[in-house]
Formats: structure tokens, sequence, C-alpha cells
């Protein structure tokens, strides 16, 4: 066995030898950049051009508006890449690409001017920006080079256009093909894709080039890239590089403002993926493959013999890839602890700091020089588990409010994933309602004002993530195990794992192939389009607000006396009845104002209401509980389930009426 060992690990060193001889041989240029720093020297900086807050600022972003108009930029990768050559027959050979970049292209804050112009992608012979080539020429070309075949400077170009500079010009909000010109070859516009370029939002664009034909895929980045739209380019285009380029060129980007249009152009990540196609490689190329392939094979045949069984289970770098690039280039600052600081924090996770255990971790309590934190341990074996982890740490953590949950660092060293949290004396609010005795433990009852308080606390938390934040936040796991109860009962939603940020203003959902949520909480709707919506956190926060003054579990029940088809509609039944506050938590011992229970219940009902456009928005909820307005109107039968849903009959804050198409799901992600 220990000769096996021997042989399988110098089999291992040949593979890796093997594999980065064949592949420096087959890769051109390769890189991939998650974000931008500003001390990288890897680009070419052209103009008004620079890498700063954490991206390429291709026309910077300037606090002064006047400074912006009339501003052209190039950001390029400071090595040129080989796109086409002579065979020793005189057959031009082609290079193929792949690219991967996301722009975000928004107006300036303090801007008083309308947007304009646009960014490109472009490969251009001569890295140099040229003279005057603001505004309409998008960095691209100028009135003198505009249409020129000679190929030093020639230039290909993806236009992202987001003004109507030309009478051509299908619209300011298209993508286009340029050919040593900036009038586009072909055009399309985004519109009827769903996307506004100039939005502020991100957008995820990926370039293929075949050696034939140049694709651009188009998606929004919160709306990941799935293999469907991934086949349906918004443009291709047959093309011949070595018509218009030289042998070598500069890829990167370009980007103007105009004279009365004025816009920040970054670009926020970027990859680049091209093959070699230099002739001298091209059979060694295919013996270090063949080469290859079959040491592979052959140790895979010993490790299934030997091993019996998946190697590389726990390897942490397979199973979490890139999550400390995902974590530094988000907006957020936590503290990034050392694993020692942690250990030693909770006693090597002893188990007598063990504060409670969820799906996907173990929360531990600790002590950090002189405060009291709570450590989330993930769950090594869980892949949910890391999304999770990045999901949480990305949005809490740039995130401020006194019904939050405060994020105070994380960790990921040595395959462990670790958050830290401030620490919550009196734990999550589940315990309070649901008690259990079993346990042993002296757990105060909750008085009615307490409850309430309670009640507004999370209501203020759901407002600030859904109107207030510099983008909207989904929760989408709003429950009674995920609100923390601070020395003095104050109420703080915690568990952003699920959260999703909808970082365009008009944008209200986000959609999901897999249910995500907690069964009972969850808004009927859900299992139809998959989507998270401010709905149904309304759904969720309705539920709460039940099980809050009804002491009862959400979810079907088969205790004796009590209800068979779920507490929503148990309560209802009693409302139908004229009896709603027999719905009232008996523990309470009838120390409450009625009319304040009996109006609180009510609001809880209209945010359960099955048709998602009846339900209340946050503000409101906010208005009925500081008592400024009534609870909505409540059908006295409570109402069935019709999708599509039907326009409300009333909708405050403005807010208008949103079609929804829906997809069945099959696949539920409980909590």
């Amino acid at each position: 066995m220990v000769n096996l060992g021997l042989s399988l690990f110098l089999a291992k060193i040949l593979v890796i030898v093997l594999f980065s001889r064949a592949f420096t041989n087959v890769e051109c240029l390769d890189f991939d950049y998650p974000t931008f720093h500003d001390e990288d020297e890897d680009f070419l900086i052209r103009n008004n051009s620079r890498i700063t807050f954490n991206a390429i600022q291709v026309t910077p972003d300037l606090s002064d508006p006047k400074r912006l108009i009339n501003q052209s930029g190039r950001s390029l990768f400071i090595k040129p890449v080989r796109v086409w050559r002579k065979s020793k027959g005189k057959k031009i050979i082609n290079t193929s690409f792949n690219t991967t970049f996301i722009l975000n292209i928004s107006p300036n804050p303090t801007s008083y001017y309308p947007l304009g112009e646009g960014l490109s992608f472009i490969l251009a012979a001569d890295p140099s920006l040229p003279n005057d080539s603001q505004g309409k020429w998008l960095g691209i070309v100028n009135d003198n080079t505009n249409g020129s075949s000679m190929s030093k400077t020639g230039v290909v170009a993806v236009e992202f256009d987001t003004r109507k500079s030309f009478p051509e010009d299908i619209d300011d909000n298209h993508v286009g093909l340029n050919l040593n010109s900036v009038y586009s070859i072909k055009q399309v516009s985004l519109t009827d894709y769903g996307v506004n370029i100039s939005s502020g939002s991100n957008i995820t664009v990926q370039i293929r080039y075949d050696g034939n034909n140049i694709s651009v895929f188009v998606s929004l980045t919160n709306e990941v890239m799935s293999q469907n739209n991934m086949k349906s380019p918004v443009l291709t285009w047959p093309i011949n590089l070595s018509d218009h380029l030289p042998e070598k060129v500069y890829v990167g980007f370009s980007g103007s403002t105009g004279e009365n249009n004025t816009e920040r152009n970054c670009i926020l990540s970027w990859e680049f993926h091209s093959l070699n196609i230099d002739e001298d490689h091209s059979i060694i190329k295919w013996v270090w493959i063949g080469a290859t392939t079959t040491v592979v094979l052959v140790i895979g045949i010993v490790c299934c013999l030997y091993w019996k069984r998946p190697c590389c289970k726990n390897d942490l770098e397979r199973t979490y890839p890139r999550i400390e690039d995902q974590i530094q280039g988000s907006s957020m600052t936590p503290k990034k602890f050392h694993l020692k600081e942690l250990r030693r924090a909770t006693n090597n996770f002893d188990p007598k700091n063990q504060l409670g255990k969820g799906g996907f971790g173990t929360v531990f309590k600790g002590v950090v020089g002189d405060k009291v934190v709570a450590v989330k341990r993930v769950s090594k074996d869980s892949r949910q588990g890391q999304q999770e982890f990045i999901s949480e740490v990305t949005t809490i953590g740039s995130l401020s409010h006194r019904n939050l949950v405060k994020l105070i660092g994380w960790c990921y060293e040595s395959h462990e994933l670790l958050i830290v949290y401030e620490f919550m004396p009196n734990g999550s609010l589940d315990k309070f309602i649901f008690r259990d005795d079993k346990l042993g433990m002296e757990i105060p009852e909750l008085s009615w004002k307490r409850r309430l308080s309670i009640i507004c606390g999370v209501a203020q938390a759901l407002d600030y993530l859904h109107n207030d934040c510099t983008n909207r936040v989904l929760h989408r796991d709003i429950k009674s195990s995920n609100i923390m109860l601070d020395s003095e009962f104050n109420a703080k939603l915690g568990d952003f794992g699920l959260a999703r940020i909808i970082q365009q203003s008009q944008k209200t959902h986000h959609t999901t192939k897999e249910i995500a949520g907690t069964p009972g909480y969850m808004a009927p709707e859900s299992f139809l389009t998959g989507r998270a919506t401010m709905e149904t956190d309304v759904y969720a926060f309705g539920v709460l607000v039940l099980e809050v003054i009804s002491g009862r579990k959400p979810g079907s029940q088969n205790e004796e006396n009590s209800f068979t088809n779920g507490m929503v509609l148990w309560i209802w039944g009693l409302y139908s009845k004229g009896m709603i506050l027999s719905a009232i938590d008996p523990r309470l011992n009838e120390v409450f104002e009625e009319d304040e229970v009996g109006c609180t219940l009510l609001l809880g009902l209209a945010c359960c209401h099955p048709n998602p456009n009846e339900r209340p928005s946050m503000t409101t909820i906010l208005k009925v509980l500081k008592g400024e307005e009534h609870p909505p109107m409540v059908p006295a039968e409570a109402p069935a389930f019709v999708w599509p849903s039907m326009p409300a009959s009333f909708k405050d804050d403005g807010e208008t009426t949103r079609k929804t198409q829906y997809t069945l799901f099959t696949e539920i992600t409980g909590r």
C-alpha cells in the first residue's frame, strides 16, 4: 500500500506536469480578474480611464458632472493577442476566443446631464486612444480614422450604445458590431431582451469567436445565464478578423461621454481565453494531450480498484471555488478573521459553547478580545451552505440597521467557512413562542407589549431592506427562528443565507429554479413562479405576525382541538365567525388591549392574502402598526388561491400591478 501511495503521488505529479505543458502550448492569452485593484499593472490605461473603486472606470466616476462631459478612454490588457496567422500553404488560420465581463453603465448621481454615449469591447491594432474620439465616436475611432481599412489603425468593436447619435442607430439601448468604423454593420436593440444597459444594473456579457463567427450573449447579472439563453446570442455575425486587423492586437474596452451627455462606464470583472495558433506547437500539443489522457485513465482505474470511493470528497478547493474572490469583490467591509482567532474564541468549537444547529452549520458562543460573539461554522459537506455563506457575508455585510443582526467578520481558511455576528443574549424568538419545558430552561413569558415591539422591529427591518437600502434586498426566509433577541428583547432579523440583492430600483423580484424558503412561511405563488418578491416577504411576515400572537406553529397541525388546514386558514375561519380574538395565545392571560391585538391580527391576515397584489407594502404595514392607518380590508371568507393573480382592487404607495409569468417547479428547499 505504501508503494501504491507513492506511485499514485508520482502519477499525480506527472499529470500536473503534462497538463501544464499541454495547456501552456494550447492557451495563448488567458486571464481572469473577478475584481480590480488600484495597484494592478496588467493594463494599459489611456486618457481618462482609471482603475478605482474595484472596477475599470473606462470613463471615470467623478463628483463634478461638468468634468464628465466630452470624455473618452481606453483600458486594454498589457499583452497583445495573436488573432490570425498564415500557414505554410498561405492559408489564413484564425484564432478562437471566449471573453466574459460584467459591465455597469449608470448616470452620475450628481449629474444633471442625460445619459450617453456608450462603452465597447474592442480588438485594436493601436493601443493608443484616437484624438477627439469622445462623444459619438465611443473611443473607437475619430472623424479621420472612421471607416479606414488600414491595418495599423484596425479595430473591431462590440458597442453598447446608450444614445441614438446617428440616424442609423436603432435606439439608445442597443448592441452593435463595428469594423474599423463607428457605424455598426449589425445592431440589435436590447429592449426586446428585457435589458436596459444604462439602468445602473450589472450586465453580464459573453463574446465568443470561433474563427468564423462572432456571437454576443447578454444577461442581467443577478439572473445567472442559463444553458438556454447561452444558446441564443443577441447578436451573431460572420467575420474574418484577418480582413480587418493585423496578426497581433490588444483587447480591452473603450468608452465615451458627449458634450451634453454623461455616464459612468465601468467594468467590474473580466476574463479572457484564447487559443494558440502557433504552428510549431500544434503537433506537440496533441502528443501531450494524448499522453495526459492515457495517464488520467490509468490513475482513474487504480483509484476505482483500490479506493472504491469517490476521491477528493473533502477537497474544499473544489467544493468552494473562488469564495474569497467573490467576497473581496463585494462592496462590504467586515473584518476577515484568522482561523486560530476563532478557534481560541470558541475553545476550539467546544460543544459546550454551542448555541444552535441548523441545516447548513452550527453556531457557537465565543469571546474575541473583550467582546462576546456568535460564530457560525458552515458544514463542510454542504454545497448549499457554501452559497449561503457567500450570500450572507456579501449581503448583510453591506447593511446597517438597528433591527438587523450585525455581521462582525468572516473567515475562510484551512477548509473552514466561518461567520462572526454580534451575540444575542436571548437567542431566537421561536424558543419563546413555542416553549419546550423539556429543555429544563427558565424561559420567561412574552407579554403582549413585548410581542408587539418584536413585530414592529421586524417590520422596520423589512421596510429598510425593501425601500431604504441602496439596493433592494429580498430576505426570502423570514421566520421566528431567524428573529434574534438582544438583552432588552429588541428584535433583530438575521440569517441572510437565502437573501438576494435586487440591484436596480425598478426590479421587483429574484427568480430561481429551486424554490427556497421554509414551508409554512412560503407564499402560495412561490411554488408556481419560483420568484422571490417583496410580496413573498410580506406573506412570510404575515405568518410571523399570526404565530407571535397565537403561539402556534405555521403549517398543518394534528393536535387535539386545533386546526387541520394550516394556521392562516384556522385564524381566517375564526375571523369569519367573528371570533378572531379566540386565536390569541392563552399564555397572555388576557392582559392586552383587544382593539390593538385585533388590529394586528387583521394586518397579519391581510399580509397572507392569497393574491400577492392585495398584500400591503411594508410602508403601509408600518403605518398600521404605528396607528397612523387602519388595517387593509380583509375578506370575511378566506379567498381561494387563483393563478395568474387578479389585479389589485387597491394599490398603496403609488405601486402599479405587475404582470407575472409562471413556470411549474417541483424542487423545494426546506430550511
